[in-house]
C-alpha cells in the first residue's frame, strides 16, 4: 500500500472517530473502486457504522455516510444531481463521458466532487457534492463546441439503465487472467499485469489474484478500460475451450 492510500485510510477512521465523537453524520468525498477497497480494508478499525451511496442504484462512484450509534436525527446525502441538455440538439455535437469530465476539471472542479456521470442521447446527468451544485450551474454554458443548459433534477425521477452490448469469447478456463485477456482483448500477459498492479476489481474489491475464478453475475472493472458483466459459460468448443458470455458497459 503507497503512502497516500494509507493516509486515506486513517482518514477514514478519523471520520468515523468523529462521526461517534459529535453524534453526527459525516461524509467522505466520492470514491472510486480503489479507494472504496481500501475503506473496506479498515471497516473493523471504524468508531461507528456506516453507508455507501453514489446518487442512484448502482453507481460506480460512492459517497460514504459515517453514521454515530446515537444518532437522532433525520440525515440525506448531500449529493446533487445535474441534468444537462444542448440549447439546439440539431447542432450539437455527439457528447461522450470524456467530454463532460473534460470540461468539469476545466472548471477547476477536483475529481473527488464528481460522482457517476451517465450519457444517454445527448441527455447528461451529472452527480456532484451539494455545495458545487450552483457553481457548476453558473460557469458550465458549453461542452466542446455545444451550448448546454443545466437544471437540478432528482435522481429518484430519473431513469437510468446503462447501456450494454452484449458480447461473447472463448477462454481456457475462468480464471480471472483469462477473462480478462478475452473480454478487453489483449495477451494473457498484459491481463496479468493489470491484475498484479491493481487496476482489476470484481464486485467493486480490488482482486490481485491471477488464479481467481470468476463466477456468474459478477461485474469485473478494469480501471482506464470498463466495466464488463460476466454471464458465464456457455459451453464448450471442439477443443475443449469454454464459450463465454458478458456485457460490456457502454
Amino acid at each position: 500500500m503507497t503512502r497516500d492510500e494509507t493516509l486515506l485510510g486513517k482518514r477514514f477512521i478519523d471520520l468515523s472517530r468523529q462521526a461517534q465523537q459529535k453524534d453526527i453524520v459525516l461524509f467522505s468525498d466520492f470514491l472510486n473502486l480503489n479507494e472504496q477497497n481500501i475503506f473496506k480494508e479498515n471497516v473493523s478499525e471504524l468508531y461507528c457504522g456506516f453507508e455507501m451511496y453514489g446518487g442512484f442504484l448502482n453507481s460506480e462512484r460512492q459517497m460514504i455516510a459515517f453514521l454515530p450509534d446515537a444518532l437522532c436525527y433525520t440525515w440525506d446525502y448531500p449529493i446533487s444531481c445535474l441534468k444537462i441538455t444542448p440549447l439546439n440538439r440539431k447542432f450539437a455535437d455527439e457528447l461522450t463521458h470524456r467530454d463532460v469530465l473534460g470540461s468539469l476539471m476545466n472548471l477547476g472542479i477536483e475529481r473527488s466532487m464528481l460522482g457517476d456521470i451517465l450519457v444517454e442521447d445527448n441527455v447528461i446527468y451529472v452527480f456532484c457534492q451539494e455545495k458545487i451544485a450552483n457553481y457548476i450551474q453558473e460557469e458550465l454554458t458549453r461542452i466542446k463546441h455545444t451550448s448546454v443548459q443545466l437544471e437540478k433534477t432528482s435522481a429518484s425521477e430519473v431513469n437510468i439503465v446503462p447501456k450494454t452490448e452484449a458480447c461473447e469469447g472463448i477462454i481456457t478456463s475462468n480464471r480471472l487472467d483469462s477473462v480478462i485477456a478475452c473480454i478487453c482483448k489483449v495477451s494473457r500477459s498484459q491481463a496479468n499485469e493489470w491484475i498484479r498492479s491493481g487496476k482489476v476489481f470484481v464486485n467493486s474489491k480490488e482482486i490481485l489474484n491471477t488464479t481467481y475464478e470468476c463466477k456468474k453475475e459478477e461485474v469485473i472493472s478494469v480501471r482506464s478500460i470498463g466495466r464488463f458483466l460476466f454471464q458465464g459459460t456457455s459451453g464448450e468448443t471442439r477443443k475443449g475451450r469454454l464459450k463465454i458470455q458478458y456485457e460490456k458497459y457502454i
